[in-house]
C-alpha cells in the first residue's frame, strides 16, 4: 500500500511504499478522519500522529466520507461530489457513480494522511524544509484572519505582494522588476456603502 503523507504546516507532501502486511493490518477497519500512531508504520515515524483524509482502491475509485462500508457502492451523486468531477454533466444533474466506502481494508492502493502531531525527529524530504505559499489570501475576511486584524484596520496595507525580477520577453524586450498583488474581494469601502444606500 502506498501512503501519501502531507504536512500542512510546511506545505510539503511525500509518498511511502509499505509492503509489510503486519504493519498494514493495524490500519484495517479505521475510517476517514480517524487518527493513528506513526509507530505502526515503522521507526521512521516514531512519535508522529497521522489523520486519514482519504484514499483510493486498486481500480482508482475514491474513498467517500459517510459511506460506512469497506467495499464499493453505487451512489446518486451531484457535480462536485467525491467521485463525480465538477466539470462533467450539466447543472443540477445527478448521476449514479461507483465510490469506495470510508473504511480501510486490504483492497486500498493508496491512503492519504496528514500530520497531526510531529515526533522528535524530522522525516527526510517531508517536514525538514518549508515550501512558502506562492500566493496570499485574496478575500478581505481571510486577510483579517491571517494577520489577526480588527474591523477598523485597513486591509489594503496587509495584502501579500509577489515580487518579480527583471526578465527578458519573447521578442527580446527587457521587462523591469515589478510586483503583483491581488485585487481584494468583498472589501467594504465608503463607495460600496453608498451604492448599497442607493439601491434601497
Amino acid at each position: 500500500m502506498k501512503i501519501s503523507i502531507a504536512s500542512p504546516s510546511t506545505g510539503t507532501q511525500r509518498s511511502f511504499m509499505i509492503d509489510d502486511e503486519k504493519k498494514l493490518v493495524q490500519l484495517y477497519d479505521k475510517r476517514i478522519s480517524q487518527t493513528f500512531s506513526g509507530d505502526v508504520l515503522g521507526d521512521q515515524f516514531k512519535g508522529y500522529t497521522f489523520k486519514i483524509t482519504g484514499g483510493q482502491d486498486k481500480e482508482g475509485f475514491p474513498m467517500k466520507q459517510g459511506v460506512l462500508t469497506s467495499c464499493r457502492v453505487r451512489l446518486l451523486l451531484k457535480r462536485g461530489d467525491v467521485g463525480y468531477q465538477a466539470w462533467r454533466g450539466r447543472k443540477g444533474e445527478r448521476r449514479r457513480k461507483s465510490v469506495r466506502g470510508c473504511i480501510v481494508a486490504g483492497d486500498i492502493a493508496m491512503l492519504n494522511c496528514i500530520i497531526v502531531k510531529e515526533g522528535p525527529e524530522k522525516i527526510e524530504k517531508l517536514n525538514d524544509h518549508i515550501i512558502p505559499r506562492r500566493l496570499g489570501p485574496k478575500r478581505a475576511s481571510k486577510i483579517r484572519k491571517l494577520f489577526n486584524l480588527s474591523k477598523q484596520d485597513d486591509v489594503r496595507k496587509y495584502v501579500i505582494r509577489r515580487y518579480l525580477p527583471e526578465s527578458t520577453g519573447t521578442k527580446g524586450q527587457i521587462r523591469r522588476a515589478r510586483s503583483k498583488a491581488p485585487k481584494i474581494q468583498r472589501l467594504v469601502t465608503p463607495v460600496v456603502l453608498e451604492r448599497w444606500r442607493r439601491r434601497r
